[in-house]
This record gives structure tokens, C-alpha cells and sequence, in this order.
């Protein structure tokens, strides 16, 4: 058992070490681009289903209290959290538009919409990207494997390079921390 636990391990960092340096430039582009949508006074918009919607919840979260420095909060908010507009969305509509209604609803152009899905298939995702797009928001999506139907939607595309869904999960969260990290460094000082 404890081959197996260190074999977890050793996978789980090399498909995030594979990730960041494939990505680092990229990243380095939301990290600015966040930064100045906070700055411009616009918001992060963030969604996803099941693990990638704690995702999404957990990052909103971070911008909105602090991460790793005191500062004043950050506007995010995580389309997913609402049970009440997430479950008459779904009766009256269709589950496939839990985001997009939302989004039509709280969007607004120069705001930022991060899409997570491991897939990159989520149709409920993929209809929010669309408004997005329509509502002149940036889109950034994080995603894996071969990056789905959402990897040429989107203005910037983060794929995991793995199929193995813990795997890209784990890579979206330690993503969402160093995005937290750099925006707050970016917009308030501190090491880097």
C-alpha cells in the first residue's frame, strides 16, 4: 500500500510539474489580466459542476477574503452556490442553462468568466461560455485531457495533460492558488 501511495503522489506532482511548465506564460497572461479587471472594477465570474464547482467556490472565496495577505476583498462570485436559482433554473429550463441564466443575469462586459470543467464537455459550461462571449466578457477555461468542445472557446485554455480526473482537479486548484497569489502580489505588493 505504500508504493501505491507514494506512486499516487509522484504522479499527481509530475502531470502538475508537466502542466506549469507548459503553461507558465499563459498563466502569467491571467495573472495580468485578472489584475487589471479587478483594477478596471469588474468582477471574476466562476462555474463548474461537482468537484469543479468546489473548485470554483474555493477560488471566488480566496478573492473574496484574502489568500495569503490581508487586503481588501476581491469580486468574485461562484455561479454555483445558489441552490435556489440553481434548482428553478433547472425545473423550469433545463439543468443545460443553470450558468448561462445566471451569467445573463450578474455578467457584464470587461468582467472575467472561468469555466471548469475536467471534460471540457459540460453543456451547462459550454452554453455559459457562449454568453460570455456575446456579453463581451474574457473567457478563461480549465480543463483536461484533450480539453473538450470548451479548449477553442475560450480567450485562454488551461489543459491538464492528463485524463485521469483527480489528477486535472487537483492541477485546477493548485492553478486557482497561484493565480490568487500572483493577482494579490500583482495588485497589492509582496514577494514574488
Amino acid at each position: 500500500m505504500q508504493n501505491t501511495i507514494i506512486g499516487i503522489f509522484e504522479e499527481s506532482a509530475r502531470v502538475k510539474t508537466a502542466f506549469a511548465r507548459e503553461n507558465a506564460e499563459r498563466i502569467a497572461a491571467v495573472v495580468r489580466l485578472l489584475a487589471q479587471t479587478f483594477r478596471n472594477g469588474r468582477k471574476v465570474i466562476l462555474f463548474g459542476n461537482g468537484g469543479s464547482a468546489t473548485d470554483a467556490s474555493h477560488i471566488a472565496a480566496e478573492f473574496v477574503n484574502r489568500f495569503l495577505m490581508d487586503r481588501p476583498p476581491l469580486p468574485a462570485i461562484a455561479l454555483n452556490t445558489d441552490p435556489a436559482v440553481l434548482t428553478s433554473i433547472s425545473n423550469d429550463f433545463g439543468y443545460d442553462q443553470i450558468f448561462s441564466k445566471q451569467l445573463a443575469a450578474l455578467g457584464q462586459e470587461g468582467d472575467v468568466v472561468i469555466g471548469i470543467s475536467t471534460s471540457g464537455n459540460s453543456p451547462n459550461v459550454l452554453k455559459a461560455l457562449d454568453v460570455a462571449k456575446k456579453g463581451g466578457m474574457k473567457t478563461v477555461v480549465l480543463t483536461g485531457g484533450t480539453g473538450g468542445k470548451m479548449a477553442s472557446l475560450a480567450d485562454h485554455t488551461f489543459i491538464v495533460p492528463s485524463r485521469h480526473t483527480p489528477h486535472i482537479q487537483e492541477t485546477h486548484i493548485t492553478l486557482g492558488h497561484i493565480l490568487c497569489q500572483l493577482v494579490d502580489e500583482e495588485l497589492f505588493g509582496g514577494k514574488r
